[in-house]
């Protein structure tokens, strides 16, 4: 019998008017659940004389204030130690710890019961079915298996949905490329940084030729590159792999997925997680496409922890017409998008001749801004470093609007990532007093 094309036949193709009316089932259930076991969002909705019989609509729900990553910075480390007033649940009915990478800021502390976990792995197996993942499939994931969420509930889904896995914690780069090559691995996990920099070893230190090994396809998720057509098409060319991209957050949870008819964008998984955009200077809910805001997010089923309208300052917009994989779910139209690091990742991304990573460093020098962008170059372009520079400066200036200090370097100079990369340090923040 052929593959089903769907993980939930059913919630993959509800109706549009059935979703919305699952959500608001859900939203209420979830506020109910915050509002009755964690002090933090008692609190919260009691300032803004918002109460639980109050939520009838959508457009009640536009009234109620948004959670920020700070706010649960400032409650953590607290008791119940560590995770603070918000941890809706007895301690003892925490199994699993993880936290946020810490890329922005102080870690925020994330816990999970064993049923908050199911549900990471159900986000998941949506995903992997969407990208083509079945059991005949052998899975390498190449990360270090720690406290950051990473790429954990994609091991667990890929065994749910019967997959083969082969967990390449431990291994160097080196060791998880042989690794692939012996086992034949056909799909691979893990953020644009690191399969770039994969490839680059294998081909620059191993005189292997990625392409010509059997991953077939890859599943990103971390960084925004997937969904950036330059990097993507970097990314296929050296795997001769389709590449799709994911977005999630630990405090979120696996939201959006693009499908296998890569429609340019991604859709969000509405039967579980309810995406509101928000208008930036207004504050009004966009529901029609060519419009971007900010992405206000609620996880409608995560307990110990709830993630009730979190304003996670990702910028999206809807995209105008349906996928042709046939779910009724919207589509984010170009992914996660709208911020300068992706305008830059293009456009490096895009420029013959330019090695996969890069370095922005923002300070200032009196009273002006400066950005220096720092660029590795091809060992077989070096002698067309002028016009490099001259094309990058152009097509910088063209999609950011923006003057940049650029720093030619070479190949292999700049720091590699296996994780989130930390390519963007801001300098300008006055340093502590000693």
């Amino acid at each position: 019998m052929a593959d089903p094309m769907y993980w939930n036949p059913v919630l993959e193709t509800l109706p549009r008017e059935k979703i919305r009316r699952l959500q608001l089932k859900k939203f209420r259930k979830i506020f109910q659940w915050a509002y009755d076991r964690s002090k933090f969002h008692r609190k919260l909705y009691d300032d803004a004389g918002i109460k639980p019989d109050d939520i009838r609509s959508f457009e009640d729900i536009c009234r109620i204030p948004t959670v920020e990553k700070s706010m649960m910075r400032d409650i953590q480390g607290k008791d119940p130690f560590p995770y603070g007033d918000a941890l809706c649940v007895p301690l003892e009915e925490v199994t699993i710890f993880r936290q946020t990478s810490g890329t922005t800021g102080q870690p925020v502390y994330q816990p999970d019961t064993w049923q908050d976990w199911e549900w990471w792995m159900e986000c998941w197996s949506y995903i992997l079915w969407a990208q083509g993942y079945r059991p005949r499939d052998r899975v390498f994931i190449p990360f270090g298996y720690n406290i950051f969420v990473a790429f954990w509930a994609g091991h667990y889904a890929a065994e749910k949905i019967g997959c083969e896995v082969i967990p390449g914690g431990v291994l160097d780069t080196k060791a998880r490329i042989l690794k692939i090559q012996e086992l034949q691995a056909t799909a691979m996990m893990g953020t644009p940084t690191y399969i770039l920099g994969m490839a680059e070893t294998a081909r620059a230190k191993m005189d292997i030729d990625p392409s010509q090994l059997t991953i077939n396809k890859i599943t990103c998720a971390g960084e925004c590159g997937a969904s950036i057509p330059s990097t993507k098409k970097r990314l296929e060319d050296a795997w001769n792999a389709k590449v799709y991209d994911h977005a999630g957050a630990t405090e979120i949870g696996a939201w959006s997925f693009e499908c296998t008819a890569q429609p340019g964008g991604m859709h969000v998984n509405e039967a579980l997680f309810l995406v509101e955009i928000e208008d930036i200077e207004t504050g009004e809910i966009i529901e029609e496409p060519g419009h971007r805001g900010k992405m206000i997010i609620t996880a409608l089923d995560r307990q110990a922890q709830p993630c009730v309208r979190f304003d996670s300052k990702d910028v999206i917009e809807w995209a105008a017409e349906p996928c042709a994989c046939g779910r009724s779910a919207r589509l984010i139209k170009g992914g996660v998008v709208g911020r300068a690091a992706s305008a830059i990742e293009e456009v490096v991304r895009s420029v013959d001749g330019l090695g996969d990573e890069y370095e922005v460093i923002v300070d200032k020098v009196g009273d002006a801004e400066r950005i220096q962008l720092k660029v590795e170059v091809l060992d077989e372009a070096q002698d067309q470093c002028r016009l490099i520079e001259s094309e990058l400066a152009d097509q910088l200036r063209l999609k950011t609007n923006l003057r940049y200090d650029i720093e030619i370097c070479g190949c292999d100079t700049l720091p590699r990532y296996e994780v989130k990369a930390k390519r963007f340090k801001d300098l300008r923040k006055p340093k502590a007093e000693k």
